[in-house]
């Protein structure tokens, strides 16, 4: 059997899973062709010159399945969810939240706007979205990408309505609150994680974390070195001042400080974790046990409004 044949039909068996949820027999055809024009040889991966490579498949044929082919996207979601549950799944597993953006040169692609890019370091115009991804050791497997909606889009029915956008997508939704339900759409299948990680883009939004927490979730994120927090001995008086209105809230007995400021005073060790390309990672590391604050906010004396103390975590 020639390599070119071992290798396909490797790949129908790997995309078979899938296949299932492809009612249509026609798209269970062209689904592996497609995949393999994809992640096969040739450097133009358009429809056109795929499909004069497969020599299997008409232009017109190959076209429609991309362009114009329609399918309940969920069972190909549970059969994605399985798959890399079962190759990376486990206890010693990340759920990791990030962004990709995909730049573009016109205005017409849904969720396009100018918007920081991560791909590019900058904001540019392009479309934005929240990615999340199951990975184990240094074996990642994407399991969800969903396309943010900026208030340019949002705020213009017509718009969206033009561009078919589906009507239950059709709501504003920062990334952490999109990052938050496709995590409960990843719990709802069965998958296997210890830990979430997210950069500081999620990682500093107070309502991120406590979505987190609520569900039981073991959780770390970047957070701005500017996060104001308490020591762990903090605590919380109820005051008597003069005053027309008399307190409402129990107010903390000391003011707030930049995590940067707590962490300057501790004691730095040199890490290393692992080799690279390059030889050792390494770098100095210190750690803080403190009480971030992102509680409500309230007036404390005369030193203004400031977020009360939440939870306790680590700082490192």
């Amino acid at each position: 059997m020639a390599v070119n044949e071992t290798w396909r039909i490797d790949l129908e068996r790997w995309l078979e899973p899938f296949l299932v949820g492809l009612s249509h027999p026609a798209r269970r055809r062209m689904c592996p062709l497609y995949i393999a024009g994809l992640i096969g040889p040739g450097d133009r991966k358009s429809v056109q010159p795929m499909a004069a490579r497969a020599g299997e498949v008409g232009y017109d044929q190959l076209h429609h399945f991309v362009a114009a082919g329609v399918w309940d996207s969920a069972p190909l979601e549970r059969a994605l969810l399985t798959e890399a549950d079962r190759l990376v799944g486990g206890h010693d597993a990340f759920l990791v939240i990030d962004d990709t953006a995909l730049p573009k040169k016109g205005r017409h692609s849904v969720g396009v706007a100018p918007q920081y890019a991560s791909s590019l370091g900058k904001t540019a115009n392009s479309q934005s979205l929240v990615s999340v991804t199951l990975a184990s050791g240094e074996v990642p497997v994407m399991v969800g990408l969903r396309l943010f909606l900026p208030d340019s889009w949002t705020r213009d029915p017509e718009r969206m309505a033009r561009a078919r956008v589906p009507a239950d997508r059709q709501v504003a939704l920062s990334k952490p609150e999109i990052a938050i339900e496709e995590i409960d759409r990843v719990i709802a299948s069965g998958i296997r994680f210890g830990c979430v990680l997210a950069d500081a883009g999620y990682g500093s939004s107070a309502p991120f974390r406590h979505a987190l927490s609520e569900r039981g979730l073991v959780w770390a994120v970047g957070m701005s070195r500017r996060q104001t927090v308490y020591p762990t001995n903090v605590a919380m008086i109820f005051p008597t001042e003069k005053a027309r209105k008399p307190r409402k809230h129990h107010i903390p007995n000391m003011s707030p400080v930049c995590a940067e400021e707590v962490l300057a005073g501790e004691r730095w060790r040199k890490i290393s974790w692992r080799r690279g390309t390059k030889g050792a990672l390494t770098c100095h590391f210190a750690a803080c046990r403190v009480r971030i604050a992102d509680g409500p906010k309230h007036r404390i004396f005369d030193k203004g409004v400031s977020r009360m103390p939440g939870d306790e975590v680590w700082i490192i």
